[in-house]
């Protein structure tokens, strides 16, 4: 699952190893003929088709979580499962790149090692989301996700050997007030009625859930850097569907080995906006988790990732906004101040990226040179 802080494995740094590497340089001139054939106004409305649809997708994938949730759904698992299980799409773009060596400095059970504990991963991530957005509004549960900035500075600085800047440190503080906002805001329930508790535990396992997830982020980029050694977007994509692949066979494993698999039929019939909305609402989920990665490796094509990752931040304020307004959230001082904190919290983690983005077309012009 791809949310709004980091689209792919492919982050800033790695796009400056992956311009100043000899055989990464090989890689990306596979893809640039193709570039090369789109008009300059074909390429336009590319760029902005992937950008509206990453925006959109996490946003949208977000509100019919909730939505499910509201309507009377209730399984955990199912909502976990949804989350990865559309990734065959990610198909859709790997025929449409060219066809190149799959040649890499690791073996096939290193390989295969590396898609299980991602996966696996990524499957208690997703379910700890699940919990999160079960027991919190789809505004807060937006807002606290923007923790993951945080701790993607954190793990890449210990992990991937990345740099602590001046913006870091002031995205990190204002995203941590923005969180210790929402955590501590006594004027929000649980939307399931519960208590002030049910509330405290559903922030801390969104909180868990954003710590994991930055985690495997880093250990993604860890992989390709210091084991696979080789960085395409064909493998990029492989990552992300073979990952999903595992982490859907955990989801079902767990909907099996819970019984709630025996509690479907019921929470069809009972889903309050009738039994085809309940399918739409699921396969509406599941696909709009993979327009966003579709969307980001689509942004890294046509772009960058800088870029992408410019782009899929923005998401981060797009979605509680979006959430207040589509659910009718309960707008508390604590919730506009969270928002107000939020935004400079990411405005200073943009600029981070842009001033690295910076670094980047400097070895780009040394390259030609």
């Amino acid at each position: 699952m791809i949310h709004p802080s980091v689209n792919s494995p492919l982050n800033i740094d790695e796009e400056e190893s992956f311009l100043l590497k000899e055989e990464d340089e090989a890689s990306s001139e596979e893809v640039l003929p193709q570039i090369m054939h789109l008009k300059r106004s074909q390429w336009w409305i590319f760029v902005f088709i992937s950008i509206f649809f990453l925006i959109s997708a996490q946003a949208v994938a977000v509100l019919l979580g909730r939505f499910y949730y509201d309507q009377g759904g209730n399984s955990k698992w199912i909502s976990t499962l949804v989350q990865t299980v559309g990734f065959p799409i990610l198909y859709l773009p790997l025929c449409l790149l060219p066809a190149s060596p799959r040649t890499s400095y690791c073996s096939f059970k290193t390989l295969v090692w590396i898609y299980l504990s991602l996966g696996l991963a990524i499957g208690l991530d997703n379910l700890l989301y699940s919990y999160g957005l079960l027991l919190l509004s789809a505004s807060a549960y937006s807002l606290i996700c923007g923790t993951q900035l945080i701790f993607n500075a954190v793990f890449s600085y210990l992990i991937n050997s990345e740099k602590i800047t001046f913006w870091t440190v002031m995205s990190i503080f204002f995203l941590t007030v923005s969180a210790l906002v929402i955590a501590l805001d006594d004027d929000s329930n649980s939307p399931s009625g519960g208590s002030k508790w049910i509330y405290v535990i559903g922030c801390l396992l969104t909180l868990l859930a954003s710590l994991i997830y930055s985690l495997q982020l880093s250990l993604m980029q860890f992989s390709f850097e210091k084991i696979i050694k080789k960085e395409t977007f064909a493998m990029v994509l492989e990552m992300q569907i073979y990952t999903s692949l595992v982490a859907s066979c955990v989801s079902v494993i767990g909907l099996f080995a819970s019984g709630e698999w025996k509690m479907l039929r019921m929470e069809m019939e009972e889903f309050h906006k009738g039994h085809v909305s309940y399918v739409l609402t699921l396969v509406g989920t599941s696909v709009s988790w993979q327009l966003g990665s579709v969307s980001a490796v689509a942004l890294i094509f046509l772009v960058s990732s800088l870029f992408s990752n410019l782009i899929g931040t923005l998401s981060l304020i797009v979605t509680p906004l979006a959430a207040l307004v589509v659910f009718d959230d309960k707008l508390t001082v604590a919730k506009i101040a969270a928002i107000i904190f939020a935004i400079p919290g990411v405005a200073f983690y943009m600029y981070k990226n842009y001033l690295d983005g910076l670094i980047v077309e400097r070895a780009r012009e040394s390259l030609a040179d």
